[in-house]
């Protein structure tokens, strides 16, 4: 039976924060947004390796699956191919989290389903972030609201993967070529040897780029 999609929400109490609610306040804001059948403790490691003066939020995605979350059920989707109106419920969900917090500059950064979600973010709000690292991951079929704003603002987006990685369809990965230079300022980035996975080439790569789109 498919995983019903409408109304998910951000479990608010699983959100891991790299700082105190205190220490909070003024600074920019990173969202972490986990890969399939994983949590928010996955990408929270590399945090050490990441620019200090953002604050980072790393969230739980709203379905339960396998032996963690997904923000897309495989239940409802092909690999690498969402249903557009999944991948919107779960990136409403999102905006909905984070309507709540502080109005502060603004950045994303997801792994595989959680790159795919960046980009849907972007889509959906286009204002409301900064930039955004996209990780071995891809971009939803079908056209959203905030496209042709993207196509003239050209957000700043680093979009890494491996020659390794045979997780994400070819296909998806071709749609992904085609329309990220269009609807960004992309910095695009192929790892000789790397599979579906984050290598410490790629998170030197990755700070550079966080650091290169902060606040002055």
């Amino acid at each position: 039976m498919p995983f019903p999609t409408p109304d998910l929400r951000i479990d608010r109490d699983a959100v891991l924060w790299s700082a105190s609610e205190r220490d909070r306040a003024g600074r920019p804001l990173l969202i972490l947004l986990h890969g399939y059948a994983s949590d928010e403790a996955d990408l929270f490691g590399i945090a050490a390796y990441l620019p200090l003066e953002p604050v980072i939020a790393s969230l739980r995605a709203p379905i339960p699956e396998g032996s963690g979350f997904a923000w897309f059920s495989r239940f409802t989707n092909v690999a690498g191919d969402p249903l557009a109106g999944n991948a919107d419920a779960a990136a409403r969900a999102v905006l909905e989290w984070l309507d709540e917090q502080p109005r502060v500059p603004t950045g994303l950064l997801g792994f595989s389903q959680g790159g795919a979600m960046a980009l849907q973010l972007l889509r959906l709000a286009p204002e409301r972030f900064d930039y955004a690292v996209q990780l071995s991951g891809f971009v939803v079929k079908g056209s959203q609201p905030g496209d042709a704003e993207l196509a003239e603002s050209r957000v700043p987006v680093f979009w890494g993967r491996g020659t390794l990685d045979d997780t994400i369809p070819t296909a998806s990965l071709d749609r992904t070529t085609e329309w990220l230079p269009g609807h960004a300022s992309l910095d695009a980035r192929i790892y000789e040897g790397m599979g579906h996975a984050i290598s410490p080439l790629e998170l030197g790569d990755i700070s550079s780029f966080i650091r290169g789109n902060l606040p002055r």
